[in-house]
């Protein structure tokens, strides 16, 4: 006889029933251990790990005090290489060879060797042991019958170029041995208006004039000083400043100079009614 199960035992039963309660628990249980298992996320690479780098030679960074060791031993200033030099007196030479260095850019040969100024219009240069007076008796000793002879107004006799205003009135001091009763003409631009020197340049003869070359320049243009009647042309060449720069060293009053030679200066001397000195 057969069992009778109960059920048709042909029938399909929907996928994940459970046949019994024991079964389905141990069976279950081993599936979602094995799901598990299977869906389990890898876990990420923790950030400390040390990830493999590449080798590189890095030099050592220099310090503040190596680097600027290694400036000043690469850049020398001036300063530093006149400070340990000996002084050396200023020659014609010297100029001329400014004068051809200043206009080699922008003129030809022949310009150039018109700009030549002949021996004679030098005067004796310092050789450093004068004092401002000294040389300047030594360069002019007819000083004195020149200068009373000298009636024309809106000119002087002699001019000294210097690079500063402090610097004229030092030169104003140390010449009281050798002007005498000249009259002297401040020509520098500081505290003084261009006008004002004009007006005294008009009222009356002066015989000296110390300034700057930029004011000197100025009042030229303006026509407030003749250089006509000139005869003495001094440049405070051997003095040095705090930085130990000549006259002739500032780029600015180098240029004001030589500004100043084309305005007239430069045919005197070539007709030689103007001498040039250096002190």
């Amino acid at each position: 006889m057969a069992d009778d199960l109960g059920d048709d035992w042909w029938e399909e039963r929907p996928v994940g029933a459970a046949s019994s309660p024991e079964g389905s628990g141990d069976e279950g249980g081993g599936d979602t251990e094995m799901k598990q298992e299977k869906t389990a996320p890898v876990p990420a690479p923790s950030k400390k790990a040390k990830q493999p780098k590449e080798c590189f030679l890095i030099q050592p960074k220099e310090t503040k005090e190596e680097s600027t060791k290694t400036r000043k031993w690469r850049k020398k200033k001036i300063t530093d290489i006149l400070a340990k030099s000996e002084p050396k007196p200023g020659t014609p030479e010297d100029l001329q060879k400014l004068i051809k260095d200043y206009y080699s850019s922008n003129r030809s040969v022949i310009e150039l060797e018109e700009l030549n100024l002949p021996d004679s219009c030098f005067l004796k240069a310092n050789d450093l042991t004068h004092s401002l007076s000294s040389y300047l008796k030594e360069i002019c000793p007819k000083w004195v019958k020149l200068r009373k002879t000298h009636t024309e107004k809106k000119s002087v006799l002699m001019l000294i170029l210097c690079s500063s205003a402090v610097r004229a009135l030092e030169l104003i001091r140390s010449m009281t041995a050798f002007k005498g009763d000249s009259k002297v003409m401040k020509l520098f631009a500081k505290h003084i208006k261009v006008q004002e020197q004009v007006k005294l340049l008009e009222k009356r003869a002066m015989h000296l004039g110390v300034g700057t070359p930029g004011r000197i320049k100025e009042l030229v243009k303006q026509g407030g000083l003749n250089l006509n009647p000139l005869k003495f042309l001094v440049f405070d060449w051997n003095w040095r400043d705090q930085k130990l720069k000549r006259m002739m060293d500032i780029p600015e009053i180098r240029k004001e100079v030589f500004e100043l030679l084309e305005m007239g200066v430069l045919s005197l001397c070539k007709s030689e009614s103007l001498k040039l000195g250096l002190f």
